[in-house]
């Protein structure tokens, strides 16, 4: 009896053990919880007190974005590199006094460049900022106290005034609306004629709208030739012509009456003969010769100088093998002496009186050429491509020039004529041979 009553209470006495040890082991397993919450919370408050400036430390460490840097391109034909735009050069234009060439490009920019500083090795330009909005194309107005401008996102023309300063500067003022969008298509050219009558722009779906000067449309033209890919008003400021994906250049005259009035526009004449569609085309400056480059491998020159109210079609005169690409250019010098070819970034310059190739510019533009034109003296040859503007000596040119009034002075019967003759070739071989032996940078 004893020894149960004995059995029983150490039997009670080792629960009661192993209850307080229970017991003990939880708080002790809380406490030790808590401890370990509490430790990552402060943790996490100090990384989160530490984060901010590791993050600034890595902005701060984080290497700069290099500069994209500048295609470089050499020839000993090269008369200069105009290069304050930062975004590529869209597109070109040479006023009409000669004085000036415009340029715009996609960093929201137009800028004017005086042609006489060519020359320098320090090239300043005035500069126009087109706001919230870049052009893909400028052209001067026939007086060259102006300009137009089709806007990338606007999809509309915007003209500029320019109104030259006491210094000779110029300040630039857009008009205060812009041409309402009547264009569904990209355009693809803008120009102003040179009797100031009426402004065109032509898209790739074929239609070529004609303005008069405050934005309304006097007529459009749809011309059938399935896409255009370029067109152009004559110097003359009589016709618009366009090309495209069939094998001529249609051509319109642009009439207006004797009181000034828009009367209508129709059909002049056309440039049959390629056997593929023509990339592009280009008129000397009087209008009487057009060149033109083709999908089927060669450039023409053409005599327009043709009366086509009496169904007289223009004269092929020459037809030459040529290197050319989608988006090729051609430009013909405005004495239609040397035609110039753009094939992707590189140029080749021909006579136009042999057909022979003259001059060959290799990677000119780390991008394809967007533009290509003669200066209105015809001395220089300007292209575009990516940031740079290239401007070259049109030696070819003068070698021409040179040329033609040697055979003119064979056939001189005049002494007068046959001195003044020798005279302009003696001037024309110097600035020749200054052009080949001036000293590069």
């Amino acid at each position: 009896m004893e020894f149960a009553a004995l059995f029983a209470l150490t039997l009670l006495i080792g629960m009661l053990i192993i209850l307080v040890a229970v017991a003990v082991g939880k708080q002790k397993g809380e406490i030790s919880k808590q401890l370990e919450q509490n430790e990552e919370d402060s943790v996490a408050e100090r990384n989160a007190v530490k984060a901010p400036t590791a993050k600034k430390q890595k902005q701060q460490q984080r290497p700069r974005k290099e500069k994209a840097q500048q295609h470089t391109f050499s020839h000993p034909l090269l008369a200069s590199s105009l290069k304050s735009h930062s975004g590529n050069v869209t597109s070109l234009d040479f006023s009409s006094n000669g004085k000036y060439l415009a340029t715009c490009a996609d960093d929201r920019t137009v800028r004017i460049w005086s042609t006489k500083e060519f020359l320098d090795r320090d090239h300043k330009c005035l500069r126009a900022n087109l706001e919230l909005d870049h052009a893909t194309l400028v052209r001067f107005s026939p007086d060259s106290r102006a300009f137009i401008t089709w806007l990338a996102n606007g999809d509309t023309i915007r003209i500029f005034k320019m109104t030259k300063k006491d210094d000779g500067s110029f300040t630039f003022k857009a008009a205060p609306e812009d041409f309402p969008k009547k264009h569904k298509a990209n355009v693809i050219n803008i120009g102003i004629a040179e009797t100031g009558k009426f402004i065109m722009s032509a898209s790739t779906d074929t239609n070529i709208l004609i303005w008069d000067l405050k934005g309304e449309v006097l007529a459009s033209i749809i011309t059938n030739q399935m896409t255009n890919s370029y067109a152009a008003i004559s110097p003359c400021g009589r016709f618009v012509a366009s090309c495209g994906f069939t094998p001529d250049v249609k051509v319109w005259e642009v009439c207006f009456g004797k009181g000034g009035d828009f009367k209508e526009v129709s059909r002049a004449f056309d440039l049959k003969g390629h056997s593929a569609g023509v990339h592009s085309f280009a008129f000397s400056n009087d209008s009487r010769r057009m060149a033109t480059v083709s999908k089927d491998g060669t450039w023409r020159l053409w005599d327009t100088d043709v009366e086509y109210k009496k169904q007289q079609d223009p004269y092929l005169l020459k037809s030459v093998p040529c290197q050319s690409s989608e988006g090729s250019r051609v430009a013909l010098s405005p004495d239609a002496r040397v035609v110039a070819i753009s094939n992707g970034c590189s140029v080749a310059m021909y006579s136009t009186s042999t057909g022979q190739l003259e001059e060959e510019f290799h990677g000119v533009h780390s991008e394809e050429i967007t533009e290509l034109r003669f200066d209105i003296n015809s001395r220089y040859l300007v292209c575009s491509g990516d940031r740079a503007v290239r401007v070259f000596h049109n030696a070819p040119g003068y070698r021409a020039a040179i040329q033609d009034m040697q055979a003119m002075l064979k056939n001189a019967q005049n002494e007068g004529m046959k001195q003044r003759l020798q005279q302009q070739i003696q001037e024309v071989q110097s600035t020749l041979d200054t052009v080949l032996t001036a000293p590069k940078d």
